[in-house]
């Protein structure tokens, strides 16, 4: 067994339950409780791992609101609006692109007007930022 088949196994058992103990993801990837234990904590060293989190379905919380907003950016304002976007609180995560936008965040809001103002006037509101295209989400269904 491969320590990249070994590490792929146990990634795989986080990534469906982020608060496994290291006896429940020994079990499941068919290795033992220290070997689990040295590869999480070379996991995190290496900076794969970069955090635990609860997975949660937004449309079961009271008032809010999320969108995937696709963000475009003039080249040479790219690394001061990303820096920025990685700040501002109400995105939850920001990603590179290869896609048809440079930037995808997930914004999250109380509700719809303020996820509009969040896009219109906050997100579009930097410099550099030439387009801002939302996708709100609706109902999670996996």
């Amino acid at each position: 067994m491969s320590a990249e088949a070994t590490e792929e196994r146990i990634l795989s058992v986080l990534e469906e339950d982020a608060q496994a103990s290291y006896a429940e993801i020994a079990d499941r990837a068919g290795v033992s409780k220290p070997t689990v234990r040295k590869y999480i904590e070379k996991l995190e060293d290496e900076g794969v791992i970069v955090g635990y989190s609860a997975d949660v379905d937004p449309k079961k919380l009271s008032g809010q609101s999320i969108a995937i907003v696709g963000i475009d950016v003039e080249s040479e304002c790219y690394v001061d609006v990303t820096r920025q976007l990685k700040e501002f609180d109400p995105i939850e995560a920001l990603y590179t692109s290869s896609g048809d936008h440079m930037l995808m965040a997930e914004v999250r809001a109380p509700d719809g007007d303020a996820l509009g103002r969040i896009i219109n006037e906050d997100i579009m509101g930097l410099e550099g930022v030439s387009a801002a295209h939302p996708s709100f989400l609706q109902e999670r269904l996996k």
